[in-house]
């Protein structure tokens, strides 16, 4: 009401200010915004899962990954990455790539096999949770050796919701008939690939891609842009693909890392030799 004092006193209003707690930069801004436009894809991913609009649904789980990966970039090239903003991210792949997925699942197959599918869709939510935590906490580990960033410890969140749908992708693209022994390999498939996301397997990080020599840009430029005419053309077909091809490139990157750690183990030895 008009004439009343402010519930905040001036000298807190000046120790609010001493701490820092003034109006965020815009740089600051930016990337939370997107990282909650990814939230919001994610929700809406559940919203037709539960209309049984699974197409819509996947593409809006895709969605949720473009701008989950474009959230972080865009916060390093701004220079405004925060403590807040790595909190709101987890928490928005949490949804994005645990819920939403498991819940797609459910409704679109599992739910056939009761209990047991429940319990498939249960997995799978806990092991992109512990993934999640996990991610958050090696962050800060200052014992990590360099080469250890262009590798994930477990499937990354967004792969794992993406490569679990595969299932679905097969039955939309090839009308298989539903029957319960295929439902029951879906379950099978679903907890495998928790597995992946909650173990220690290392997986290539597309995150340290180095820059892309001049004379190979017009063939990689073409390659993208053939990729992306592709995926917006035969979304589910090319999503099999990518699942697939992904699959195949765990053993390699299982090999790369081993072979960069028996590097680094050997090299202590090899410098007090010399």
């Amino acid at each position: 009401m008009e004439g009343e004092t402010s519930p905040v006193s001036p000298p807190v209003q000046a120790r609010l200010r001493a701490r820092g707690l003034r109006s965020l930069p815009l740089r600051f801004v930016v990337p939370n915004v997107v990282t909650l436009l990814a939230l919001c894809a994610g929700l809406t991913a559940i919203r037709f899962a539960v209309d049984a609009k699974y197409e819509s649904a996947v593409l809006a789980i895709l969605a949720a990954a473009v701008l989950d990966g474009m959230d972080g970039r865009i916060a390093r090239a701004l220079k405004g990455s925060s403590r807040f903003g790595a909190e709101l991210d987890s928490l928005a792949d949490f949804i994005d790539f645990g819920v939403a997925p498991a819940l797609l699942l459910f409704f679109w197959s599992l739910h056939t096999l009761k209990t047991v599918g429940w319990a498939a869709v249960l997995i799978f939510a806990i092991a992109a949770a512990l993934r999640l935590a996990r991610f958050n906490v090696m962050i800060d580990d200052p014992n990590k050796p360099a080469w250890s960033a262009r590798f994930f410890t477990g499937m990354p969140a967004p792969a794992g919701a993406i490569v679990v749908m595969l299932p679905l992708y097969l039955n939309m693209s090839f009308d298989l008939p539903p029957s319960r022994g295929l439902t029951q390999l879906v379950a099978a498939y679903v907890v495998v690939i928790a597995g992946l996301m909650a173990s220690r397997i290392p997986h290539y990080s597309g995150k340290h891609i180095g820059r892309v020599p001049r004379e190979k840009f017009i063939f990689v430029l073409f390659a993208v842009a053939a990729v992306l005419i592709l995926l917006a053309s035969f979304p589910l077909e090319m999503l099999i693909v990518v699942s697939l091809a992904y699959l195949a490139l765990i053993p390699f990157s299982v090999r790369a890392y081993r072979h960069l750690a028996e590097q680094d183990a050997a090299a202590p030895t090899d410098a007090g030799a010399a």
